[in-house]
């Protein structure tokens, strides 16, 4: 499995985009994907929600278990994935792609994100 250069990541295993005039892309990685297994059921944050970095926003829920989803950085929620409200294992097929979460326009980014050779090193993977 490979972490995507571009990305950030955190050590709850989301990774963010580039911002780009003000907001980034959050998800999972395709690790935090494999580990939940088949994801059932997506709860996101609402446009408008102001999210925290290290705080849960929202749920994922698989066949294994029932995972918080935590904002890798501070800030106010722009879009909401509803393709993944509504087929929630696009998490899985494409955690990189179609499988992103939510955006947000960031107001403050935690130094301690990795990048994708740390958090490959960090996630074992």
């Amino acid at each position: 499995m490979s972490n995507p250069q571009q990305l950030r990541y955190s050590k709850e295993h989301e990774w963010l985009s580039a911002v780009e005039d003000g907001v980034a892309t959050i998800g999972i990685t395709e690790y935090a994907a494999n580990a939940l297994g088949d994801v059932v059921y997506a709860q996101l944050p609402e446009v408008g929600d102001t999210v925290t970095a290290g705080e849960t926003c929202g749920e994922l829920e698989s066949t294994k278990s029932v995972s918080d989803l935590y904002s890798p950085v501070t800030g106010e929620v722009t879009a909401a994935n509803h393709d993944v409200v509504d087929d929630p294992s696009l998490v899985n097929s494409a955690p990189f792609e179609g499988g992103w979460l939510f955006k947000v326009r960031v107001a403050e980014e935690p130094a301690d994100l990795l990048s994708a050779d740390e958090y490959t090193a960090f996630s074992g993977n």
